[in-house]
């Protein structure tokens, strides 16, 4: 969780200083203002990257060289990043400069939701699994070893067949590839069987229409589950070699939770859709309470209204309220204020890139 957090020419927001409370924070605004900036900030002081720009040059001000973001986890634990369109990116974290980005996501959890998660069936396996991988990464230790481990040689065997090189020059790969792969592929299931666990009590708190329905996960491991991945990369050999890489593996699996064994994008409306996926999102964070008992996990919303009508938006409050999260949220509608607990949350109202202390909850209503 953060205690604190400083903007400085970071796209629209030329100076910010917040002290954001362990609880809810509410960011309103018009849309424009900056506010979905600000998740923006948090979003790379907790994984690194941006989640609206491949290049960071981009969150540069455009009347400025350097953007310099900085924040205190309540642990008092440091975390700057600074990108300078000179110079290029700058991490450090508790005040020593940052040797892996996976250091940063251990040390700050953190999910984020957008205005169109509802898309979530849309956005292919690749989103898909990166959202599973999180949960993975965050529960089993051992997963990033074997992911990057994994990576590294899949990219040594496909430079391999895209050289065209002999098949004993290929298959040096094969052991690496099937022993970090298989743990990969374990892992994911063993955990998506915990997703699914945590996520059906909440989805059906949040959409009681489905209280009486049967949910099952669906998992595709990336390769016929009926065949080991040594008899798949064996005779797959020259119809890899002639694509000049390897389409089997688990950098190919996909996964589903079905709705009575049917497609929830073909049954749920929108607004379902969302909360479908904001459940997936509060499950994570529940099994890392019960597994971990992590309590430091940051939860960004982006646009918590869109597709929801004002009784969902009471019931997920009141479902955020009950977790150990810290949440950051935006928001147009200023009757989310009401939602609001004077002791515990907090409101920021942004405005053309300034943000203000809305610690008084009724005066920023009245405006």
């Amino acid at each position: 969780m953060l205690s604190n957090l400083t903007i400085t020419d970071f796209r629209n927001i030329h100076s910010a200083e917040l002290s954001p409370t362990q609880n809810i924070n509410l960011l309103l605004g018009d849309n424009g203002s900056g506010k979905t900036s600000l998740l923006e900030a948090i979003h790379i002081l907790g994984v690194g990257r941006s989640f609206r720009s491949q290049q960071l040059k981009n969150t540069v001000n455009l009347n400025a060289d350097r953007c310099v973001l900085f924040a205190r986890s309540d642990d008092s634990t440091p975390i700057g990043m600074q990108y300078d369109l000179k110079t290029g990116l700058q991490i450090r974290l508790n005040n020593a400069p940052l040797v892996k980005v996976s250091e940063l996501a251990l040390n700050l959890p953190l999910q984020y939701i957008s205005a169109n998660c509802h898309q979530f069936f849309e956005l292919g396996p690749k989103f898909r699994r990166k959202l599973v991988d999180w949960g993975v990464f965050h529960v089993e230790h051992h997963f990033n070893y074997h992911w990057q481990s994994y990576k590294k040689a899949s990219q040594q065997r496909n430079s391999a067949l895209k050289h065209k090189q002999s098949k004993l020059d290929v298959e040096a790969w094969n052991n690496t590839v099937i022993n970090h792969g298989e743990h990969i592929a374990n892992f994911r299931h063993t955990y998506l069987h915990r997703l699914l666990d945590a996520f059906i009590p909440i989805f059906t708190s949040l959409c009681t229409t489905f209280k009486s329905s049967i949910f099952t996960v669906k998992y595709n491991q990336g390769w016929a589950k009926d065949s080991s991945l040594h008899e798949i990369l064996n005779n797959n050999f020259e119809r890899d070699r002639m694509l000049g890489y390897s389409r089997t593996g688990p950098h190919s699996a996909d996964w589903t939770i079905k709705i009575n064994d049917a497609d929830p994008s073909e049954m749920l409306s929108r607004g379902q859709q969302k909360l479908f996926f904001l459940s997936i999102c509060i499950a994570q964070i529940e099994i890392l309470l019960q597994e971990k008992n992590y309590r430091n996990t940051i939860l960004l919303i982006d646009d918590i209204s869109s597709e929801l009508d004002w009784q969902h938006q009471v019931n997920v409050i009141k479902f955020l309220r009950d977790l150990p999260v810290q949440v950051f949220m935006t928001s147009t509608d200023k009757k989310m204020t009401t939602l609001m607990d004077e002791t515990d949350d907090k409101v920021f109202h942004v405005e053309l890139g300034e943000v203000k202390d809305g610690s008084l909850l009724s005066q920023i209503a009245d405006t």
